[in-house]
């Protein structure tokens, strides 16, 4: 029944793709502001990947041509992946910090100090503030659950995939 949605409203899973990670990026700017947690480095590069993935959901879900959304849908997928990776990667440095841990630049002050082949390594090393953990829920930290999250939005992305190949219309 769930699956049999994907195939009667891939605009609206599309849709609500977009919704989610707006959602996700309107809690992360809460977290942010009215709370006061400063995002790292890794948080910054899970933003951008939610923007992408707002930004293609919504333009995807505006079209009901199948190959738009089969290729919008793969560009989720990929977009996703990546989220999860970094995610990921931030996860294993809470579970696992390095033995010297230094408090690196922001990602602002890299950017603009060093040129983008130099700064896109130092951005992914992580800093001390990547690996501190300072909010919670149900044990996991903001990087866990959104490693979840960017998992659980690739895992939509290709159900929809697979639906919309297999479907006539």
């Amino acid at each position: 029944m769930f699956l049999n949605w994907f195939d009667a409203a891939p605009r609206r899973v599309l849709a609500a793709i977009c919704l989610v990670s707006i959602a996700l990026l309107a809690y992360g700017l809460y977290l942010q502001h009215v709370v006061g947690l400063d995002p790292c480095p890794m948080c910054i590069v899970q933003r951008y990947a939610l923007v992408l993935i707002a930004i293609i959901a919504g333009i995807t879900a505006a079209s009901a041509r199948k190959g738009l959304q089969v290729s919008g849908a793969v560009l989720l997928l990929l977009t996703a992946g990546f989220g999860a990776f970094v995610a990921g990667r931030q996860s294993w440095l809470q579970w696992y910090p390095p033995e010297f841990a230094s408090c690196g630049r922001d990602f602002y002050g890299m950017i603009e100090t060093f040129p983008l082949r130099r700064a896109l390594p130092m951005i992914f090393r992580g800093s001390g503030d990547c690996i501190k953990v300072d909010w919670t829920l149900l044990g996991g930290s903001i990087a866990n659950w959104s490693f979840l999250c960017f998992c659980a939005l690739a895992l939509v992305s290709l159900l929809l995939i697979a639906r919309r190949l297999r479907s006539r219309a």
